[in-house]
């Protein structure tokens, strides 16, 4: 998927027990996220197969977070079925060439309002440094902030161009 602005959109799949009710609670204290977030109230987000997050990325979708309740789910082994199937999605993700980080899981509580904007926010500075960074052809490089190395999406190493 080519980046087509820096101001991408956020997918936020938040848990209706635990996620949700912290999403309203950020409304409620006047805290602020960016306008790009798109916040979908789930039952539990293990429902969702891995073609899922693939097919949101492809439709243009800049960045994924999962707000769970954790190990705390009312689902009994939900949240341990999600994590696998996580993994899968990260999987499948390489194999595309997706950088792994436009996906986020995450445990968020009812209460937990600085949690849930540090998230956002943290989502929208590395779509902004993504979407930005797109170099050779639209591959995602990114520059290693101590050693000063630039890396492709992958990990691997690419060729500075300062």
């Amino acid at each position: 998927m080519e980046a087509q602005s820096a101001q991408g959109k956020i997918l936020i799949l938040a848990t209706e027990s635990c996620a949700y009710p912290g999403a309203n609670a950020v409304g409620q204290a006047h805290m602020s996220y960016p306008a790009n977030t798109y916040i979908l109230r789930v039952r539990a987000p293990v429902l969702f197969p891995e073609r899922f997050y693939i097919d949101c990325f492809d439709k243009g979708i800049g960045g994924i977070i999962i707000m769970s309740c954790g190990v705390e789910c009312p689902y009994e082994g939900a949240y341990e079925a999600l994590a696998r199937r996580i993994d899968k999605v990260f999987a499948l993700m390489k194999a595309r060439g997706l950088d792994i980080r436009r996906l986020r899981l995450t445990s968020i509580c009812t209460v937990c309002t600085r949690a849930f904007v540090k998230e956002v926010k943290q989502c929208m500075i590395f779509w902004r440094s993504w979407g930005s960074g797109r170099r050779n052809g639209g591959n995602p490089v990114f520059r290693d902030r101590l050693s000063g190395i630039e890396r492709n999406g992958d990990g691997r190493e690419g060729i500075a161009a300062i």
